[in-house]
């Protein structure tokens, strides 16, 4: 007789009770800080204080560093960094709450766990590059837009998910 391993099943928030959370924090950030969501920013203020840290004469004489660096004022001193830090520190209280706090990579048994890595790290970048050639992030331009009934917002989220959904067709027999 084979033995038969059992699946062990993930439970998750359901997404669209998340995405209603989402929409209800939007609508509070606009009101307390008359501005949408978004993550590029924090990202930003990082890179330009490291740099600066590291090479503050190049800093001063980029002109896109150079902008944010203010005498006396930190970089870093904005609420967008706030932000970052508190989805972070929320990401890991509810793994901790939901006791997921082990290191696991999910993936198919169709692709190998490195496999796996090497897409979702060449996803990021391309996102993240993405995200800076579009001035903002899809929490800036997608969401925080389509709050404002933007249609550059709209435009942005169909252009994500409809991008998605067509390179999708060519790695799916890693996860079917």
């Amino acid at each position: 007789m084979k033995n038969k391993q059992k699946i062990k099943r993930r439970v998750y928030w359901n997404p669209y009770f998340g995405g209603f959370l989402l929409g209800l924090l939007i609508i509070l950030t606009f009101y307390i800080t008359g501005r949408g969501l978004g993550a590029s920013g924090a990202m930003k203020s990082t890179v330009v204080t490291v740099v600066d840290a590291v090479a503050p004469a190049h800093a001063e004489n980029n002109a896109y560093y150079s902008k944010f660096i203010k005498e006396g004022e930190s970089p870093m001193n904005t609420w967008l960094v706030f932000e970052a830090i508190g989805v972070l520190f929320g990401g890991f209280l509810s793994g901790a709450m939901a006791n997921r706090l082990k290191p696991i990579v999910e993936h198919s048994p169709k692709i190998t766990s490195k496999k796996r890595l090497i897409y979702a790290l060449t996803g990021g970048v391309l996102f993240g590059l993405g995200a800076q050639l579009a001035r903002g992030c899809t929490s800036g331009a997608g969401l925080s837009g389509m709050a404002v009934l933007s249609t550059g917002g709209f435009l942005t989220v169909a252009m994500i998910f409809g991008t998605g959904y067509l390179i999708s067709y060519f790695f799916r027999k890693n996860w079917i």
